[in-house]
């Protein structure tokens, strides 16, 4: 390092040992074949609070208002995309990569599972292991036209979530979460991560919100009131959905047709995506 080193990289062109590399350094380009335009990553600080659910209900939205959608199932070991759209069949490929799996709609999925011999085999793999498997999901697998790229994250801020936000061009995230008292400690961790890695934050959704009464159409929290608005307004974030408790959601996800899902719950979430 020079003695008049002023610490500024970007005004200088010395390749000193120092010099710091900015987050597009990282960046792998995907597959010669694939055209991606924008890519959302759905996040959260932990695990359990329906990440997978809106990951596909976001994905069959932007499906219905005609655009060409991509599903990328970054969650190695809890690969749950497939099942809520009824994919059991293999991905194939050839010479030139690996192939997505269409859905009945026409939203291409790649997912982990789709590689296994039996769709009930674990994933035993080390964090590094992982981790590289999604990036190959974004370098080597031909995404033909794609409007809107869902990443499916896996829970927490670790090596999954390190490389896909280094390695993969995220547009923006949203970030899940409940109504649990604790949830505003896990949403900061996500917050935080984000910011770390100038990953622009869409908006905040919150699952588990209420449940509404088939009779009176009362809404009941069943886990406490909710603190959305004020961790919203703590990080300066924009709630753009609460999801409630929906059997026939649940029923729409356990029975492989999350396609036929009816609700306006992720309208905005929606909106505001497409207008990225």
């Amino acid at each position: 390092m020079s003695e008049e080193c002023t610490h500024d990289c970007s005004s200088c062109s010395q390749n000193c040992s120092s010099r710091e590399k900015s987050p597009a350094d990282f960046l792998e380009q995907p597959h010669e074949l694939s055209c991606i335009k924008k890519v959302i990553g759905v996040v959260s600080g932990k695990g359990g609070v329906g990440k997978s659910l809106v990951t596909g209900m976001l994905s069959v939205l932007m499906r219905r208002r005609e655009f060409n959608v991509g599903v990328l199932d970054a969650d190695i070991t809890g690969p749950s995309v497939p099942k809520m759209f009824g994919i059991h069949e293999r991905a194939c490929g050839d010479e030139a990569g690996l192939y997505p799996v269409k859905t009945k709609t026409g939203i291409d999925v790649m997912s982990v599972n789709l590689l296994l011999e039996n769709e009930s085999d674990p994933v035993i793999w080390r964090g590094p292991v992982i981790a590289g498997t999604v990036k190959q999901f974004w370098t080597d697998v031909i995404w033909n036209d794609v409007d809107f790229m869902f990443v499916d994250m896996p829970p927490g801020t670790g090596d999954v979530a390190l490389t896909v936000f280094q390695s993969i061009p995220v547009d923006g995230i949203i970030i899940i979460t409940s109504p649990q008292e604790l949830v505003s400690m896990i949403v900061e961790k996500a917050v935080n991560m984000a910011k770390m890695m100038n990953i622009p934050i869409l908006g905040l959704v919150e699952n588990y919100s209420y449940i509404q009464c088939p009779d009176c159409g009362k809404k009941m929290p069943v886990f406490g009131e909710s603190h959305i608005d004020e961790v919203a307004e703590k990080f300066g974030l924009e709630v753009l959905g609460r999801l409630p408790i929906d059997p026939q959601l649940a029923k729409n996800c356990d029975g492989g047709v999350i396609e036929l899902f009816e609700g306006d719950w992720l309208d905005k979430a929606a909106d505001k995506i497409e207008n990225l």
